[in-house]
């Protein structure tokens, strides 16, 4: 297939569902080789290195190219990019709601599901390399949860890796989830000052719409309710640039008059639906706090932090948006989500193992480059410094041009990285 300047080409692979037991079970992996259009014409994308995408997430599909623009345009110049569909998503075998209660009961969909971490995931990508590849070694590019990935890859498989580059990815891997939460709610709470400063109108809109969500009720377009505790949710938002005007604009139109009164419109419940339903990524929610076990149970760490913070109480005032936070509620809210109720209660309580080896990042001798956000409000500034300290050689780029959507927004970001790990910057 072509498009846009761009061609490509499909791959599978059968994996084992644990890695551990490769007799047993098997899964399906998808991956998506892009190419440069011209490159597969004049038959030269064969001598370009390999370059493998880990999607952000957990439970995020990889990418899908439109053309040859943003950073796989810039990344196809140099590389054969492989897009790979994570474990659970995408093309690959899925892990929802419908295909997991052919499993049994939540505790079989639990033990099934505590195969879908990142070591898995860098297990299934040494899989790919192997079959593709042989011996050789390929980069990776790593976004967000992709990072995360990357520095699990570096900690277990690193011999299969040329060179790292991480955007918004440098992982918290000596802290626990309490120590990220704690962290992150600070910067939400300072994406909710600069909102306000940039949409001075929005603090009293949020309390109107509040103030109504207390004495009235009010459901999503899937029937499910808008409660204070979701609207704050909505300040996910609040961490890429590709989204916060959205908010307000949102917001612009939350009220209608309606029989009987006021009421929230059509069109912003509809919108509030599109970005709070898990319908189309609930791995998302399941696994979420599973990147930060290491371990320990996490305990739902994000609800428990939470409890410790007042202003962010759903009747404090101002009202404060929370982020990117999974909270045990959404699983009885949520249509999407209440199959997976007992589920996630399984997977919050499990002693999960270590996601990084510390010594092996002290001693890497892979190139790595990392750029780091200074206002990313997902993944820590001071958290990912810390990171950046324990990895050896790690050459980090902070910026404050950039929220955590850097890598989507403009090719400027993976430009940087491969002329810093060529030693160009």
């Amino acid at each position: 297939m072509r498009l846009g300047g761009l061609s490509f080409r499909d791959h599978w692979f059968d994996a084992p569902l644990d890695h551990a037991a490769p007799d047993g079970e098997t899964i399906r992996l998808y991956a998506r080789e892009v190419v440069a259009t011209d490159r597969a014409s004049n038959g030269s994308a064969g001598d370009l290195p390999w370059l493998l995408f880990l999607q952000g997430g957990p439970g995020g599909k990889a990418t899908r190219p439109e053309g040859a623009s943003g950073w796989v345009g810039r990344a196809v110049r140099d590389f054969r990019v492989l897009l790979l569909d994570q474990r659970g998503t995408g093309r690959s075998t899925p892990a929802t709601a419908t295909t997991l209660a052919r499993r049994g009961d939540a505790r079989a969909q639990a033990d099934y599901l505590v195969h879908f971490r990142a070591e898995a995931i860098v297990a299934d990508a040494e899989l790919v390399r192997r079959s593709l590849l042989g011996e050789g070694r390929w980069h990776v590019l790593g976004q967000s949860y992709g990072g995360f990935c990357s520095l699990t890859y570096l900690s277990f498989a690193p011999t299969g890796l040329e060179s790292v580059m991480l955007t918004g990815g440098l992982a918290p891997v000596a802290v626990g989830a309490d120590d990220v939460y704690r962290a992150t709610y600070a910067t939400v709470e300072a994406k909710n000052a600069a909102f306000h400063a940039a949409f001075p109108w929005a603090r009293e809109r949020l309390a109107e719409v509040a103030a109504h969500l207390r004495e009235h009720e009010e459901r999503l377009p899937d029937g499910s309710p808008l409660t204070v505790p979701r609207l704050q949710a909505l300040g996910q938002a609040l961490g890429a640039r590709s989204s916060v005007a959205g908010l307000a604009y949102l917001l612009e139109e939350a009220f209608v008059d309606g029989v009987g009164g006021r009421r929230l419109s059509d069109t912003f419940l509809a919108g509030a639906w599109q970005r709070l339903s898990f319908a189309s990524g609930p791995l998302y929610a399941v696994l979420h706090e599973a990147c930060y076990g290491q371990r320990a149970p996490t305990r739902w760490s994000a609800q428990r932090v939470l409890e410790s913070l007042p202003r962010f109480a759903p009747d404090a005032s101002p009202l404060l948006l929370t982020g990117e936070m999974i909270y045990p509620w959404m699983f009885d809210v949520d249509p999407s989500l209440r199959p997976l109720r007992d589920v996630a209660e399984l997977l919050a309580q499990c002693e999960w193992g270590p996601l990084y080896d510390l010594d092996q990042l002290a001693a890497n001798d892979v190139p790595v480059a990392a750029a780091l956000y200074t206002g990313d409000m997902y993944v820590d500034a001071g958290l990912s410094r810390q990171t950046a300290a324990l990895v050896r050689g790690l050459r980090a780029w902070e910026t404050n041009e950039h929220e955590h959507d850097g890598l989507r927004q403009t090719d400027a970001v993976v430009d940087r990285l491969i002329r810093m790990n060529r030693g160009e910057e």
